[in-house]
């Protein structure tokens, strides 16, 4: 029998804000559901809402296209912010303490690659 991994989160970006790329330095993103506000719009990756199916735990797999990142810590918003608006902080530092509530840290795996249509998931680890 396949092993198979349950879907937590699954969506995708449709757009992307001209500065998102300025954070690339400081090894972070941001997601930010479609209504995102205009002073923010521009820093963020946007994605389509997509529909939490069970809160984000350590050891879940980040998946931006085919490139996978173990999540080391989960800010105590994540669940809340993700679910009611698709927005968090991705922090690629390996991080194992959640410093700020509406980021999700995961291993530095390199800095990903994103373009509209990027697919973008949370897998049960």
């Amino acid at each position: 029998m396949p092993l198979t991994t349950e879907t937590k989160y699954d969506t995708t970006v449709v757009e992307i804000g001209a500065d998102a790329m300025e954070f690339k330095t400081i090894g972070m993103l941001i997601f930010f559901g479609d209504q995102a506000p205009e002073l923010l719009r521009s820093s963020c990756y946007i994605i389509n809402l997509g529909e939490l199916q069970g809160p984000v735990k350590v050891n879940d797999v980040l998946v931006i296209d085919d490139v996978t990142y173990k999540i080391t810590a989960v800010g105590g918003e994540v669940d809340t912010n993700l679910g009611n608006l698709g927005h968090i902080s991705v922090v690629f530092d390996g991080a194992t303490d959640a410093k700020l509530a509406g980021s999700l840290y995961v291993e530095d795996n390199g800095y990903p690659e994103i373009h509209e249509g990027s697919v973008v998931k949370i897998l049960q680890g």
